[in-house]
C-alpha cells in the first residue's frame, strides 16, 4: 500500500510553484512590447463575450462601440474620438456610421481614417468591397490587425474606441498585448447564455492586466410603445448581477427599443439622430470610483445616449403580466 508523504507533497508542491514562475517569464520574454499608437492618449475597447449581445448597443455587435465614441464627444466636445473596427470578419462602423469609399494615402504610406459626425473611423469595410466574404486565414487577420494599429493616420486623439470581434481569441490578444489599453468595456444581455461568455471575456482582460470599467447590460426591457408596459424579454439584472460577482462597475441598462434598430440600420446612430430622447445626464449617478475617471466619463457617455425617456414614466415592471395592448 502507498502512502503519501507530507515531506514529498510539500516539495512536489514547491517544484510546482517554480515551474509556474519560470512559465510566466518565459511568457512575459516572448509577449511583443506594447507600443502607443501615435496621437492617442487613451484606448478603450468594447467588447463581448458572444457575437449578437449588441456591443454596438443594438442589433449587432458594435452600436455600442459606435455611440459610446459620439457619447464621449457629445458629452465634452473639447475632447477628439476615433473609431477602429477590429471585427475583421464582420466589419459593422461603415454602415453604422454611413461611410463608404477607401482611404487615402499620407506621403509617410499612412491610411487616413474616413469621417462621419465628427468622428474619424478605420474599419476592413472600407478596404474590401460590401459583400465581399473575408475568407483569410490567422496569419492573414493578424497582419490586418497590424495595419489597423499602425498604418492609421489618426491625428491627436483623446480616446479611440475599439469596436472588438465577439469572443476571446487571436485578435484579441494581440490587441492587447501589442497597445497600451486603458480600459474595457463587457457589453450582454441579461439571459445566462450570454452571462457565461460575458465573464469569460473579462477573466481574458485580467489576464492580460487590461482594466474593465464596468459592465453593460444591453436588451435589458422592452417596453411597448402604446402602452408604456415593460416586459424583460431576456431576463432581469443578470449583468448587475454578475458585475458585483466580479467585482466591477455597473455602468448601466440600455432597453431594446425600435428606434435604436432602425437609426443604426439607417447610418444615423441614435446620439445624432435623437438627441432629444436621451435622458440628462444628471440623472445619471456618478461613478463612486475615483481610481479610474474615464469610468465617470464613460456612465454619462452611454446613458446620456441610450436611457429613453420613455424609461421615466414610472410604470411597474412585471415581466410576468402581459402587455395591456394584448387582450390575451
Amino acid at each position: 500500500v502507498l502512502k503519501w508523504k507530507p515531506a514529498l507533497l510539500q516539495s512536489q508542491s514547491v517544484d510546482s510553484k517554480a515551474l509556474q514562475e519560470r512559465q510566466k517569464q518565459q511568457m512575459a520574454r516572448s509577449l511583443p512590447k506594447q507600443k502607443p499608437i501615435a496621437g492617442v492618449k487613451q484606448v478603450i475597447v468594447v467588447a463581448s463575450g458572444k457575437g449578437g449581445v449588441g456591443k454596438v448597443f443594438s442589433v449587432c455587435v458594435s452600436v455600442s462601440a459606435v455611440n459610446l465614441a459620439l457619447g464621449l464627444m457629445t458629452n465634452d466636445p473639447s475632447k477628439s474620438v476615433g473609431l477602429l473596427d477590429a471585427d475583421v470578419y464582420g466589419p459593422s462602423i461603415p454602415r453604422l456610421m454611413n461611410l463608404k469609399g477607401n482611404p487615402e494615402l499620407t506621403d509617410n504610406n499612412q491610411m487616413v481614417p474616413l469621417t462621419n459626425y465628427g468622428i474619424p473611423c478605420m474599419s476592413m469595410g472600407f478596404l474590401v468591397e460590401d459583400v465581399a466574404p473575408i475568407v483569410w486565414r490567422g496569419l492573414m487577420v493578424m497582419s490586418a490587425i497590424e495595419k489597423l494599429l499602425r498604418q492609421v493616420d489618426w491625428g491627436l486623439l483623446d480616446y479611440l474606441v475599439v469596436d472588438m470581434p465577439p469572443g476571446t481569441g487571436d485578435v484579441q490578444l494581440s490587441i492587447t498585448q501589442n497597445i497600451p489599453i486603458a480600459g474595457a468595456v463587457i457589453v450582454s444581455t441579461p439571459q445566462d447564455i450570454a452571462l457565461l461568455d460575458a465573464r469569460r471575456g473579462a477573466e481574458m482582460f485580467k489576464k492580460v492586466n487590461v482594466p474593465v470599467l464596468g459592465l453593460v447590460q444591453n436588451m435589458s426591457v422592452f417596453q411597448c410603445p402604446n402602452c408604456n408596459h415593460q416586459t424583460h424579454i431576456f431576463g432581469s439584472d443578470g449583468a448587475r448581477q454578475l458585475a458585483e460577482t466580479l467585482g466591477v462597475q455597473f455602468l448601466g441598462d440600455v432597453p431594446l427599443h425600435l428606434n435604436i434598430r432602425e437609426m443604426s440600420d439607417r447610418g444615423k446612430p441614435v446620439v445624432v439622430s435623437s438627441p432629444d430622447t436621451a435622458v440628462n445626464t444628471e440623472l445619471v449617478p456618478a461613478c463612486g470610483s475615483e481610481e479610474f475617471s474615464t469610468q465617470k466619463v464613460l456612465r454619462q457617455a452611454l446613458f446620456s445616449s441610450f436611457m429613453l425617456r420613455n424609461n421615466r414614466r414610472g410604470n411597474k415592471i412585471n415581466r410576468f403580466e402581459p402587455c395591456l395592448c394584448n387582450p390575451g
